[in-house]
């Protein structure tokens, strides 16, 4: 399968020297020694030296060897070809508008293109999850994390991922291009851009890259494809990946934030397991509906 999964590395970039060595002793405490992390921090000038799109205004750094980037775009169309190849059946274009049901189960999708029999169905739809599970009587109270991200041409280009420590904001090599994003915006469930988000994050991305643009109007003409997405966030931050109440073979997994692309994976192993079995692997035991309001 063709995941466009690369490792250039991510380096931690701050703009003062208590702020990094705060977030490396943070993330060594997380990593618990399943990865490599570097030993202290590198300041001064020589933390530019990590990466040479840095700017001078970096007085701190470290390198965590072997973190990975996907394009999502490519990875999605590398997994439904694989999906295709193995001979699974991708219904592209058909969108759901409800299900039909009968005594707790649910029988056959219906879709704008008719109906699609099925024995079980899984819920993984982000943030319009809510919505299809309403029909089925349920309520999750999911809320969208809006996230903003745009491509640009950048000379030095970075040769890692590279995260702007103060500002939560990452800047990724994604094929020929850059593509900075940031920003967490509670704003509802919508995909409205909203351009003054895209002017902060590129506003908040100078003081690690340089100045790569001079006046905020030049940005119409220097990045590509603007995008605002919504991730999904449950109460308590976790994700839902349980049998729907009441519904024999309907199963949700949702909710998992900004880490969908690198959760999935693990997710789905265990769900399929869930299903193929009845029985619900322990290590899926913090994500039952049960946890959240009713």
């Amino acid at each position: 399968m063709a995941t466009t999964l690369t490792r250039p590395g991510m380096v931690h970039a701050f703009l003062s020297e208590a702020e990094a060595r705060h977030h490396l002793a943070i993330q060594r405490e997380m990593a618990e020694g399943h990865y490599p992390m570097p030993a202290d921090i590198t300041t001064g000038d020589e933390a530019r030296l990590l990466d040479s799109a840095l700017s001078s205004k970096v007085r701190a750094a470290y390198l965590v060897e072997g973190e990975g980037v996907v394009d999502p775009e490519g990875f999605a169309r590398g997994l439904g070809e694989a999906l295709a190849a193995a001979g699974v059946k991708v219904h592209e274009n058909a969108e759901v508008t409800g299900f039909r049901s009968g005594t707790g189960r649910v029988t056959a999708l219906r879709t704008d293109r008719g109906e699609i029999p099925c024995s079980a169905v899984v819920v993984a739809a982000g943030m319009r999850s809510p919505a299809l599970l309403r029909e089925l009587g349920h309520r999750l109270p999911l809320q969208a994390g809006k996230g903003y991200s745009f491509a640009v041409d950048l000379d030095p280009a970075p040769r890692h991922t590279l995260y702007f420590g103060e500002r939560r904001a990452v800047a990724s090599p994604i094929g020929t291009t850059t593509r900075i994003g940031g920003t967490m915006e509670l704003s509802g469930n919508n995909n409205r851009l909203d351009w003054r988000r895209i002017v902060a994050v590129a506003l908040a991305s100078r003081h690690y890259l340089g100045r790569w643009f001079d006046d905020p109007d030049d940005l119409v003409s220097l990045i590509r494809d603007p995008w605002v997405g919504g991730r999904p966030f449950l109460p308590d931050g976790l994700p839902v990946i349980d049998r729907v109440p009441g519904r024999e073979n309907v199963f949700a997994a949702t909710g998992h934030g900004m880490l969908g692309v690198t959760l999935g994976p693990a997710t789905g192993h265990r769900l399929a397991e869930y299903i193929r079995t009845g029985r619900r692997p322990e290590v899926l035991a913090p994500f039952g509906f049960d946890r959240l309001p009713g």
